[in-house]
Order: structure tokens, then C-alpha cells, then sequence
């Protein structure tokens, strides 16, 4: 399984697929997708500010039908005790997402270069 950063949800969502390169689209047709509790979070906020058109469920659910992305769970306390490790996140999203990636020894598809220099376990080919 492979964690999804939120901005990668919203263009699956979107049908963007042309913002992966070939190679980082092959990794995630032939991955299981999994989504962090706080992905859903942090969609839900940035609907309430007007910046996802749509809540996170609605998104969620698209993307449980069309590409089999499951919710990945982890115990709050591992993710809270590998965020506290986490020093170079300020987002306090960032951080728990990539938390979520250490707990669970995932790795995390994100475009975020921040995360990609810090996090070894974040993902992307240009």
C-alpha cells in the first residue's frame, strides 16, 4: 500500500492525471492507494475555506469506486509519537500525514519537495 498526499487525492479526484509523470502514474495504477484519516481532515477544511469544491466523503467515496482507495488506519499514539520526531513540518497536516507514512512504514506520494528532502519514505518521479 501507498499513502496519498492530499494535493495528489484532489487531482485523482479531478481526472488530472496528466500532473504525474508516466512512471509516477504506472506506480499508482499498480499500488494499492490508502488515504490517512488526516488526508480526509484536510480535505474537509479546505472545503469549509472554499479551496475543494466538493467534502472530503464525496471525494473519498469517488476514488473507493473508480480506483479501490481504501482509508489506511494506524494507531493515533504510534502517528502522534513518530510526529513529535518530525521537527522540519511546520503544516501541522504535513506532519501528521507523514507521520501516518513512518507508523505505518508506507510510503507517501506527495509532490512537496519540503517533504521529499526530509521524509525518505516520500514519493515522486517528475
Amino acid at each position: 500500500m501507498i499513502l496519498l498526499d492530499t494535493h495528489v487525492v484532489m487531482w485523482l479526484h479531478g481526472n488530472q492525471r496528466d500532473r504525474f509523470s508516466r512512471r509516477t502514474h504506472a506506480f499508482l495504477d499498480r499500488e494499492q492507494l490508502g488515504l490517512s484519516p488526516f488526508v480526509q481532515l484536510e480535505l474537509d477544511l479546505l472545503h469549509e475555506i472554499g479551496r475543494a469544491r466538493q467534502p472530503a466523503q464525496v471525494v473519498i467515496d469517488d476514488l473507493t469506486t473508480r480506483l479501490g482507495l481504501i482509508v489506511a488506519d494506524a494507531p493515533i499514539s504510534a502517528v502522534c509519537r513518530a510526529a513529535t520526531e518530525l521537527t522540519w513540518a511546520r503544516d501541522p497536516f504535513d506532519r501528521l500525514i507523514c507521520a501516518h507514512a513512518v507508523a505505518s512504514v508506507l510510503p507517501l506520494v506527495t509532490k512537496d519537495e519540503s517533504i521529499r528532502r526530509n521524509l525518505s519514505l516520500a514519493w515522486w518521479v517528475e
